[in-house]
């Protein structure tokens, strides 16, 4: 398979109160197409900002980050905002939908942002909507719709504009466990139906082991969870 993320060597060190803190020493990572990577560490070691490195969110202090082929890591930000909107997707613990959009308008957003007709970004966000179970809720706003429900259009948005990648920072953190299992079927079997790469960063191991390979970030660096 073709890897559509690569990380090399990246390093980031935060400054607080006078002291150096090294939070990334040196990662290398890579992701194929179709493949999803679990990464686990503890609550501070530095998943989230590994995540908005390799999102393009957060510049490293050192190191290459590669997505789908395209060398991304010390480019402008105009270029870095394009390969975002083309090429990645986001989908966080908090669904972040907009609260006066329904479902569908939520996930037309990203579609009509990268210039698609309205007509194109209507059957778009349809099909993908449809995929997840959510046909009779298309025209329902937020606030009418479960914590699963709200995940996964959060999910279907995420997808839209057919990333390479996905980023999903511990996506069902804020879900009870059944609903977590549930949400956590419909990301795992859409992203291997549609041959996305992902990163998903959660604490909940059980939901690590059923990706197809786990990374647990110590000390600064990546090492085989579980070895």
């Amino acid at each position: 398979m073709s890897v559509v993320l690569e990380l090399k060597d990246i390093k980031r060190t935060f400054h607080q109160g006078g002291k150096a803190i090294e939070v990334l020493r040196g990662v290398s990572m890579s992701v194929a197409r179709g493949e999803i990577v679990g990464l686990v560490g503890q609550s501070g070691a530095g998943k989230s900002t590994l995540l908005q490195i390799a999102g393009l969110l957060e510049h490293p202090d050192a190191g290459q980050v590669i997505i789908d082929g395209q060398s991304c890591a010390g480019e402008g930000d105009d270029m870095r905002t394009a390969v975002r909107r083309d090429s990645l997707g986001f989908v966080y613990q908090f669904h972040h939908l907009l609260p006066e959009f329904d479902a569908l308008e939520n996930v037309m957003l990203p579609l009509r942002i990268a210039g698609r007709s309205k007509q194109a970004a209507v059957e778009r966000a349809e099909e993908l909507l449809v995929s997840m179970g959510l046909e009779e809720r298309l025209e329902h706003i937020p606030s009418r719709l479960s914590g699963g429900e709200q995940q996964r259009v959060a999910i279907a948005r995420a997808l839209a504009n057919n990333p390479a990648v996905l980023m999903a920072d511990e996506p069902t953190g804020n879900l009870d466990e059944s609903t977590a299992a549930r949400v956590m079927d419909v990301l795992l079997n859409t992203i291997h139906n549609r041959g996305v790469g992902a990163i998903i960063a959660t604490h909940n191991m059980d939901l690590a082991n059923r990706m197809d390979r786990c990374l647990h970030l110590h000390d600064g660096l990546l090492e085989i969870a579980g070895a």
